[in-house]
């Protein structure tokens, strides 16, 4: 009897929980899934590297490949670091952050909590002054040690549920909005 073919909940939990969608998914648990389904190869997490691809052909039952280039390719964990005297406190950066590792008031200065960035880089690419880069976390001195996939996967799951709340909250009060204008006798 052949063994079961690995879930997705397997194989996400061998991926490091960047969610830096370099593997052309929005995410490291839809990219599992991609894999569980078989239409996704296991050679598209950059920030894994060859460990990780090594884990996904055990566990898939299969020969490991090199990473895919078209994805990035494999480095040292990094950390986004931000030039607090080019930031315009535009807010940009803080939506795309999977993890709500960058705080900052409209603005004001932004700072990166180094202890929760996953070096995801989607914080670079908004940033209109260009002040947000990526280097080697090693090359920060006393930058604490990168955050584990489980912390990661935490506090991405609170990220998500954030964002939720909000869309609700918003729905509501649009909704709530309307109800008050159209009882008014306004235009509906």
């Amino acid at each position: 009897m052949a063994a079961p073919e690995p879930t997705a909940e397997q194989l996400d939990a061998l991926l490091p929980q960047t969610q830096c969608t370099r593997c052309g998914y929005a995410g490291c648990l839809p990219y599992a899934e991609a894999m569980a389904a078989g239409s996704a190869e296991l050679n598209r997490c950059p920030p894994g590297g060859a460990a990780t691809i090594e884990q996904l052909a055990r566990l898939l039952d299969t020969a490991p490949l090199p990473l895919n280039p078209d994805n990035g390719v494999e480095g040292p964990p990094l950390l986004a670091q931000i030039n607090e005297e080019d930031c315009i406190g535009c807010a940009k950066c803080l939506p795309p952050c999977p993890v709500d590792a960058i705080v900052g008031a409209r603005r004001q200065m932004h700072t990166v909590l180094a202890a929760l960035c996953t070096g995801c880089e989607l914080c670079v690419a908004p940033c209109p002054v260009d002040c947000i880069v990526m280097v080697p976390r090693t090359a920060v001195p006393q930058a604490p040690a990168a955050p584990t996939p489980d912390d990661n996967r935490a506090r991405y799951t609170a990220h998500l549920a954030r964002e939720q709340h909000r869309r609700e909250a918003h729905a509501a009060k649009i909704a709530g909005a309307k109800a008050r204008a159209g009882a008014a006798g306004g235009p509906s």
